[in-house]
């Protein structure tokens, strides 16, 4: 049996004939770039998310760019964020030719330490002017634990930037009203990638806030800076978001809570049947269902390497996120960290492998993959 990591033709199959209506719907209107599919997309992310404002823009890379643009971010600031996650977390941050700091992961979800944050914060507190912002990542699909990080970037008034990118829909515990995944900071960044939950047929992303400032000064900056056209109050850049792709998510985002469901579901299969006492099935460390799955990532401590060719062997597709921290960079040499300054982000990323978990993977296709999993270790 060959079981992929992800399989899009199987989603495909369910909503082709919606999307080549609304696909077409943009061909016919010639409205490509920023018309209403667009107007409507972010309305009904903004509305999802639970906060006033969306704003398209060309990628989850480019809504973090912006993001850090609209607080001007720039040479001699200092941006906090995770060691741990795809690189366009760190990316933006030097491009724009300010510095990133790194930090820790708590090693049951992968994310942001909020511990390490607070000692780097209070063992440097010289440099705190420079700190322009902490971008927490929601990695794999589980919120950041939000609350002391909130409570850490208040103390010491830095705005607190949330890469959603993977995490769209998942929740955060908050005195019996959950807080959705990007909702929580000034800004929370979203990637509509192919791969993604909620992915589209190229690359797109949006900057989700509540602040009616910051969403202006979005909308301006993925726009040239341009208010009225042709009129530039600041220099922007062109981050915006096609027709096309907003029309295709606006279809797939009615079924997006329902793809949700079935990846969480595939996880609990998964982790009642995998052997617990050879792999680390991830924690849901808030609620089942506040988890939505972009990955479902297993930790093994021994026969890391000999394990992977054994999936290669048994037509299994995985993947391995992410197999160098930050910090190991070679492009990020010039910061001056060296081997075990991380220990858990170290350690994740060689001891991690992502299984397929996509809503379609049928009950068949996981019990292949479990009982080659099993195999392998007894």
């Amino acid at each position: 049996m060959h079981v992929p990591l992800l399989d899009l033709n199987a989603q495909l199959d369910e909503i082709r004939d919606e999307i080549k209506i609304a696909v077409d719907d943009v061909i016919e209107s010639t409205r490509y770039i920023m018309g209403p599919k667009v107007s409507e997309f972010e309305r009904e992310i903004a509305d999802y998310c639970g906060v006033e404002h969306g704003i398209g823009v060309s990628s989850g890379t480019d809504a973090l760019l912006v993001s850090l643009m609209a607080l001007d971010v720039g040479p001699g600031d200092i941006v906090l964020t995770t060691d741990y996650s795809f690189f366009a977390t760190a990316g933006v941050v030097a491009r724009l030719r300010a510095t990133p700091v790194f930090l820790d992961i708590d090693p049951a979800t992968y994310n942001l330490d909020p511990a390490k944050l607070k000692e780097w914060l209070d063992q440097n507190k010289d440099k705190i002017d420079k700190v322009k912002a902490i971008i927490p990542v929601h990695l794999f699909g589980q919120c950041a634990d939000m609350k002391p990080i909130i409570k850490t970037a208040r103390k010491y008034d830095i705005q607190v930037i949330e890469d959603a990118a993977q995490a769209i829909g998942a929740q955060y515990p908050n005195n019996g009203q959950p807080l959705k995944a990007g909702s929580m900071g000034i800004m929370g960044c979203l990637s509509f990638f192919p791969s993604k939950n909620l992915g589209g047929i190229g690359d797109g992303g949006m900057v989700v806030t509540r602040d009616d400032e910051i969403a202006d000064k979005l909308r301006k900056l993925r726009n040239h800076g341009a208010a009225p056209k042709y009129y530039h109050s600041m220099v922007g850049g062109n981050f915006r978001l096609d027709s096309i792709q907003a029309a295709v998510l606006n279809v797939k985002l009615q079924y997006l809570d329902e793809w949700h469901k079935k990846r969480q579901e595939n996880a609990d299969y998964y982790n009642s049947h995998l052997n617990k006492n050879k792999i680390k099935v991830p924690e849901n460390v808030y609620r089942h269902d506040y988890h939505i799955y972009n990955q479902y990532v297993i930790k093994v401590a021994n026969g890391y390497e000999e394990l992977k060719k054994h999936l290669r062997k048994k037509q299994i597709g995985f993947g391995v996120y992410y197999p160098v921290p930050f910090h190991l960079q070679e492009c990020f040499d010039y910061l001056g960290y060296q081997e075990g300054d991380f220990p858990a982000s170290e350690e994740a990323a060689t001891s991690t492998i992502a299984l397929p978990v996509y809503p379609e993977l049928t009950t068949e296709m996981q019990d292949y993959v479990i009982e080659s999993l099993n195999e392998f270790f007894d």
